[in-house]
């Protein structure tokens, strides 16, 4: 009687244990402890708006998570020539975000799914310093994407975007994917699959902004690049995101509403 009150006690204790572990656990940190917050914080005043409120801001970038799909709806950062170095770094783990409230999704989740841990903010976009590296490791920058979608279009893309910054200098990109009812989802958190994956790029051109926008189904393509290319607007109806809802309307409709390539070279 007495070894079976015991461990009924202990059993006890280990689903209470579990419990607090699992709602309370905040992970470990890859960002700088010493920095100050916003180091390399888009302009506000081009920042999407958040369907979700759940902003979170890192040194490196910045995102608005979407609980309900497991991962961001948008990632937001700045790409400067100086951050374009080949520095070799020892890639981390995948740990959960410990600025998003709710959890972000645990990397298992993908184990065994058939799909990619997919970059939003790219590592390679960010080995110019070693916080900025491990950053990216969050699991709130991550979404399921096609092995081969991943490696190939989606690369593709990745890489002239770092073309542009050494030609023109810097730029901003907000990129996530496509969040809508009744995605496939993996894991045990049900993380949502995109079907397509949204990439928002531009560069400041006085008051107004060159920008580009592409649309992409989760997939390999050899299709040029440019033949991704949606309006802002046709964005903004897909994702119900405004993009640049700090910018005054008469400045949205200019910028929004054409697919708009003078002042970039593919």
């Amino acid at each position: 009687m007495k070894n079976k009150t015991i461990y009924t006690l202990l059993f006890i204790v280990c689903v209470v244990g579990f419990w607090v572990f699992e709602n309370f656990y905040t992970p470990d940190t890859y960002s700088n402890p010493s920095s100050k917050a916003g180091a390399v914080i888009v302009d506000t005043g081009f920042l999407p708006g958040s369907t979700t409120g759940a902003i979170v801001s890192h040194e490196y970038f910045m995102l608005s998570y979407n609980e309900p799909y497991e991962q961001a709806e948008w990632v937001a950062y700045e790409l400067k020539k100086s951050h374009l170095t080949q520095d070799d770094r020892r890639r981390p783990y995948f740990i959960e975000d410990p600025k998003v409230k709710t959890k972000s999704a645990d990397w298992r989740n993908y184990k065994g799914s058939g799909y990619d841990r997919g970059h939003l903010c790219p590592a390679g976009d960010r080995r110019f310093s070693e916080y900025a590296y491990n950053e990216t490791f969050y699991t709130s920058n991550i979404s399921p994407q096609d092995r081969e979608f991943n490696a190939g279009v989606w690369n593709r893309l990745e890489q002239q975007v770092r073309y542009w910054c050494k030609k023109y200098g810097d730029l901003v990109v907000i990129t996530g994917g496509i969040l809508e009812k009744g995605l496939e989802e993996i894991g045990d958190e049900d993380v949502d699959v995109p079907d397509e994956f949204y990439k928002v790029v531009f560069k400041k051109n006085g008051d107004s902004i060159d920008v580009l926008c592409f649309l992409m189904p989760n997939k390999e393509s050899k299709a040029e690049l440019d033949s991704f290319l949606v309006s802002i607007d046709e964005l903004e109806r897909i994702t119900s995101i405004d993009f640049f809802e700090n910018k005054p309307k008469a400045w949205q409709e200019k910028v929004e509403e054409k697919v708009n390539v003078s002042g970039w070279r593919f």
